[in-house]
């Protein structure tokens, strides 16, 4: 690291013990002149200096490092919630997701049409189920009307049954606007308490199934999940 500047005695005549002080009857002589704390040698300016460039190396090193770092992890999320829709839902969908982020601190979601473009519907449901912890059925007037979206929550809740991290991952939810009546809502989802925005204890609900704890342990399988198959991939390209 950068060497330090010497410190000097500001008093370098200090009286010994014992001795009394008295008159100096010698000839004067001049006194050379303290050297200044300032004139440092300029080898020893030259150690700062380079000490200093290593130091602001290192640091601008690390930044990069956290950077890059922050990038290779950005593709690589799991989020907390998916919420699967209809098409003609999206603003409603995004309002819930709003809610659950601003208003309980439950980060990060994503809605499916917020998902990758250019890729099949099946791979994207696929990623968008496994890839968080929790999958919300936004229930209204809209979603029994399109096949897509009965498909995504009988495939939920396959998913849901077939893989057993991920039991009772699936929520559905009946907004505020349009929701779906219950007696209109699919058996199967009948069997599975639903959020109720509308309800004096949504808040409730939502800090029930919405537990940290569950959210780490889904999200430690899926890496385990992941460094699988990555390795897995490896080790073909490498046999080929």
């Amino acid at each position: 690291m950068g060497i330090g500047k010497s410190k000097i005695d500001p008093c370098p005549l200090s009286l010994s013990w014992n001795k009394s002080p008295s008159v100096d009857t010698s000839p004067q002589h001049p006194e050379p002149k303290a050297k200044k704390s300032e004139e440092i040698p300029l080898h020893v300016k030259a150690k700062q200096s380079s000490s200093a460039k290593e130091t602001t190396g290192e640091q601008k090193g690390a930044e990069t490092r956290e950077e890059t770092s922050e990038e290779e992890t950005e593709d690589e999320v799991f989020f907390k919630f998916v919420i699967l829709h209809a098409e003609s839902d999206i603003n409603e969908a995004l309002r819930v997701q709003d809610l659950l982020q601003d208003g309980f601190g439950i980060k990060p979601g994503i809605i499916f049409a917020e998902m990758p473009c250019g890729r099949q519907h099946l791979q994207n449901l696929d990623d968008a189920v496994n890839g968080s912890a929790w999958t919300i059925l936004l229930l209204t007037e809209n979603f029994l009307r399109d096949t897509w979206c009965k498909f995504q929550f009988y495939s939920s809740l396959m998913n849901s049954v077939n893989r057993h991290h991920k039991y009772n991952s699936v929520i559905p939810m009946r907004p505020l606007n349009n929701p779906l009546p219950r007696e209109r809502t699919p058996f199967a989802l009948r069997t599975i308490n639903a959020l109720e925005e509308g309800s004096r204890g949504f808040h409730i609900q939502v800090e029930r199934i919405f537990q940290e704890s569950v959210y780490k342990t889904q999200q430690s399988l899926w890496r385990e999940t992941r460094n699988v198959t990555e390795t897995k991939h490896t080790t073909h390209d490498w046999l080929l």
